[in-house]
């Protein structure tokens, strides 16, 4: 892998900062699963995690293509990441909504959001210096979706 590699064998995966670690570029590779009607689509990106002023939020902005049920259509979606002290972050949609805590500092990390009646739970781990996936289960009266998403920093 570019631009740092893997953790040393057998060591911890640690982030000293999680809107740090995120900083910069990154290629996205992502599969969303409807567990409900056993189909499966593929979105293919980037995101651009920055910062107008240091020690600020950052702005996410991840652009590309998604294909589902062989059309493939251009997508992209903003989240805003803000400092929530000690090196951990909240995240909120675009339009400033609360969305998640994140703290990377341990390598792994588990969120959970209620959107009506269904139910978001995200799992993100620090697989390298370079490198990190975030798996999204929903569930609930709306939907029964899992989303894979591998991260790559270009």
């Amino acid at each position: 892998m570019a631009g740092g590699g893997a953790f040393p064998p057998g060591g911890r995966r640690f982030v000293a900062d999680t809107l740090g670690y995120l900083a910069g570029r990154w290629r996205v590779e992502r599969t969303v699963y409807d567990l409900s009607q056993d189909r499966c689509g593929t979105f293919r990106g980037t995101a651009d995690f920055t910062r107008e002023e240091p020690g600020v939020e950052l702005r996410h902005v991840e652009r590309g293509e998604f294909t589902w049920g062989g059309e493939t259509r251009p997508a992209s979606r903003e989240h805003l990441f803000e400092p929530a002290g000690g090196g951990a972050a909240f995240v909120r949609f675009a339009d400033g909504r609360p969305f998640h805590s994140l703290d990377l500092r341990e390598g792994r990390y588990v969120a959970d959001h209620p959107c009506a009646e269904d139910v978001y739970r995200g799992e993100f781990s620090v697989l390298a210096t370079d490198c990190w996936r975030v798996v999204w289960t929903v569930r609930g009266p709306a939907k029964d979706l899992r989303l894979e998403t591998l991260h790559h920093r270009i």
